[in-house]
């Protein structure tokens, strides 16, 4: 991880934690002219990982995977697959293999011969070729489909094609640029489920570039969020989510509330007088000082509403719906708060009712507990 990265600890993935790392970054810059795409970035991947690159369009993330695809030559650093120098070896000659956004099928060959166009490139024979395609087929759950044409499959089929043929080499190493982007929102979700069990069940280290903070958090046993051509922070999807190190990954990563505000007291539970009325009281986490000016992240699944006013003094305000959204399992309020902030509530649906509880316009009350509260001292 590089300079800007968060203190946050970083958890190892459960498998081949002591090892050395399977995948090594070491200081990686790449240049487009005067434009830096990737900025002195380091970071270690276990074998057998399922990690993500995260992050919004622009930020490096496509640029780092083609690096170790291949596909593109670093300007300064160098990058190691299995203890070996990959920085300057031509893709073809890598252990790794690339499924692009597109899936770039051939649509004139059949399913099976899809499948079958690298190791027909590497000259196999024919017999260890069939045998192969069936395989990487029966993984997928496409053996019925072998003799379709690309066009006569559905988008989720067309993707398990691209991956079976993508596996079909043995790669040490998958790498997978936005690979669920295509599809529709409950087929991806389905495919994510299948994608993490093929990775599982095959023990081959995947790395995914994705926009998808959802995709991210679904697929991968660790995250590196990337802004800018740097890592921000990396760590496991719980750790990403609830202890974000800055304020980027605080907002990147799903809804955020963000509470400006000065430490009033560092004495015993911190305390933190925000610009928006209420008085915080969340456990620290870092060295600050009485005076200094932090930010507190509360997430909306986090707070309580209700029109009853909270027994606790800290970590509650008053305010007015101004905005509901009913969204089938939650609904979502926005609520003006009496000192302007316009705070943001996902309050799970737990009854089946026609009637709303609360409604536009009404007076509530909104609370959390400590530990809801992170505390965040960056300027990111």
């Amino acid at each position: 991880m590089n300079s800007k990265s968060s203190s946050a600890p970083a958890a190892a993935p459960a498998t081949n934690a002591i090892t050395s790392p399977y995948i090594r970054i070491e200081n990686v810059t790449k240049r487009f002219g005067s434009f830096v795409a990737v900025d002195n970035v380091s970071l270690d991947i276990q074998r057998n990982e399922f990690f993500a690159l995260l992050g919004a369009s622009g930020c490096g993330k496509s640029t780092l995977l083609r690096m170790l695809a291949g596909l593109e030559t670093p300007t300064e650093g160098r990058i190691l697959i299995d203890g070996q120098d990959m920085t300057h070896v031509p893709p073809y000659e890598r252990p790794v293999n690339m499924m692009f956004q597109s899936y770039a099928l051939f649509p004139h060959m059949t399913v099976a011969d899809n499948v079958a166009f690298g190791l027909k490139q590497d000259r196999m024979p024919a017999d260890q070729i069939k045998r192969r395609v069936a395989e990487m087929l029966e993984l997928v759950q496409l053996e019925r489909f072998a003799t379709r044409k690309p066009h006569q499959l559905s988008g989720g089929q067309r993707q398990r094609v691209a991956l079976a043929r993508s596996l079909a080499k043995h790669p040490k190493l998958l790498l997978l640029d936005e690979p669920l982007a295509a599809l529709d929102k409950k087929l991806r979700e389905q495919t994510q489920f299948e994608l993490m069990n093929i990775q599982e069940e095959i023990g081959i280290t995947f790395i995914v570039v994705t926009h998808d903070q959802e995709e991210a958090m679904t697929l991968a046993t660790r995250i590196a969020v990337m802004n800018n051509g740097v890592i921000l922070q990396i760590g496991s999807p719980t750790e990403v989510y609830e202890f974000p190190g800055n304020r980027f990954v605080a907002d990147f990563l799903g809804s955020i509330n963000l509470f400006e505000g000065v430490v009033e007291s560092i004495d015993g539970p911190l305390v933190v007088k925000t610009e928006a009325g209420p008085m915080m009281e969340l456990e620290a986490r870092g060295e600050v000082s009485a005076g200094q000016k932090v930010a507190v992240a509360v997430r909306p699944e986090k707070i309580a509403i209700g029109k009853e006013r909270p027994s606790q003094s800290m970590n509650a305000c008053h305010g007015q719906v101004v905005e509901i959204a009913y969204q089938g399992s939650v609904s979502i309020y926005r609520v003006k708060l009496d000192g302007g902030y316009m705070a943001r509530v996902n309050a799970q649906n737990e009854t089946r009712s026609a009637r709303r509880v609360i409604d536009w316009d009404d007076e509530v009350w909104l609370s959390w507990e400590r530990e809801a509260g992170v505390l965040l001292v960056d300027e990111a």
